[in-house]
This record gives structure tokens, C-alpha cells and sequence, in this order.
């Protein structure tokens, strides 16, 4: 991505947050939504916006909710935006921070299953290694 690219990709975060924070009138649009990235095009035409849905059951519905309101979306950003043309917006779901939560709950759940080792046990260890 170019500079200007980036410039721009920061600029629509910024202004597709605020949108949604707002609220949409779509009562499709539930849950937390969450712009987790923006990617735009070198050619600044499409700008790709990453969101995470929590709960996970209403991800669907919202989704097809967000795409719907792309249009308005797109123009409430071009209000906020300065920029010759305002770049088409397509949602796309991120699910890498629930992959994410996954993990680090199965790492609790290991850690916990295992008890750790207590420096009474490291000291024991050391301490018949020198005796040899």
C-alpha cells in the first residue's frame, strides 16, 4: 500500500467508527461491531473495512445489514473526508480476534490442568546435581 493509501485506509477507520458508532438505523445491526482494519486500494477506489461482530450469533444478520448500508456508510464518510472521490466500502467479517480469545482459553485451560513448577522443586533438582 502506497502512503497516500495508508493515509487514506487510517482516515476511513476513523470515520467508519464513528458511523457505526452513531448506530444505523437497520435493525438488522446488532451487537458490538468492531472496524478491526481498513485496506484501501493503491487507486483509492475500494477500501476494504474489517469488522469483528460479538455475539457470534448475530454476525449473519449483520453483516448482510452493513453491506446493505455500504451506500450510506460511504457517503456519511464522504462528508468527514476530504478527498476528490470517496472510495467504495466493502465489509468484510474478521474473525482472527475470536481465533484469537480461542487460543488464549485453551492456554488457561492447559496451564490450570497442569500445575507449574515450584522453585522448592527447582532447588531439589540443583541441589542433587551437585551432590553427583
Amino acid at each position: 500500500m502506497t502512503r497516500r493509501a495508508e493515509r487514506v485506509a487510517s482516515a476511513v477507520h476513523a470515520a467508519v467508527q464513528t458511523v457505526l458508532a452513531r448506530g444505523l438505523s437497520d435493525p438488522r445491526v446488532r451487537g458490538l461491531i468492531t472496524v478491526t482494519g481498513v485496506t484501501v486500494t493503491d487507486d483509492l477506489r475500494q477500501a476494504f473495512v474489517r469488522v469483528s461482530i460479538m455475539p457470534a450469533e448475530h454476525e449473519e444478520l449483520t453483516m448482510h445489514g452493513l453491506r446493505a448500508a455500504s451506500a450510506h456508510v460511504r457517503h456519511a464518510i464522504g462528508d468527514a473526508l476530504e478527498l476528490r472521490r470517496t472510495p467504495d466500502i466493502e465489509f468484510r467479517l474478521d474473525r482472527a480476534t475470536k481465533r484469537q480469545a480461542a487460543v488464549l482459553e485453551a492456554l488457561e485451560k492447559a496451564r490450570q490442568v497442569t500445575p507449574p513448577n515450584t522453585a522448592e522443586d527447582g532447588d531439589e533438582a540443583n541441589s542433587t546435581e551437585g551432590e553427583a
